[in-house]
């Protein structure tokens, strides 16, 4: 029984061999597919990544270059404020020398004269130890101290007074 069953056997492990090869080179086959679409989706994702790591870098760079311009604008008004103000500093003590020179009680007359002119005859105008006068009367006031006829002048520069900074 053996003997005659010999041809069928043979048959049979032919064809489970044959079976297996086909099982084999199909799931070859398949790996390979699934492996390739796997490469492909990776260079995709990373491509993606790339893509979207320098949208971001661009996006933080405008946002940096922003704050930069922002910082460089503030350094350069504090830089003006700070220039101005020295101006007026300057301004207000080269004034105040004016009390030691021999002309000082000519310039006091007419200090007087032009905070009456702008407040009125009946105002007290008394001279200031920082040099120039103070006029008062019923609810008026004319500053002509020497200080704050600088201050008013380094003020009535307005926009001007940036030509002294200007390269």
């Amino acid at each position: 029984m053996r003997d005659a069953l010999a041809p069928l056997a043979e048959a049979l492990s032919r064809q489970a061999g044959l079976d297996a090869r086909a099982i084999i080179t199909g799931a070859e086959e398949e790996t390979a597919e699934l492996v390739a679409a796997a490469r492909q989706e990776a260079r995709t994702v990373l491509a993606d990544a790339r893509a979207d790591g320098a949208a971001q870098a661009e996006a933080d760079a405008v946002t940096e270059r922003i704050h930069a311009e922002r910082r460089a604008r503030r350094m350069e008004l504090a830089a003006r404020r700070e220039a101005l103000d020295e101006l007026r500093t300057r301004s207000a003590a080269a004034v105040r020398a004016l009390r030691d020179d021999p002309c000082y009680p000519r310039l006091l007359d007419r200090l007087s004269l032009l905070a009456r002119a702008a407040g009125g005859e009946d105002l007290v105008v008394k001279e200031q130890p920082d040099g120039g006068v103070l006029a008062e009367g019923r609810g008026r006031r004319v500053d002509c101290t020497l200080s704050a006829l600088a201050v008013r002048a380094v003020d009535a520069l307005g926009a001007d007074v940036e030509r002294l900074w200007a390269p």
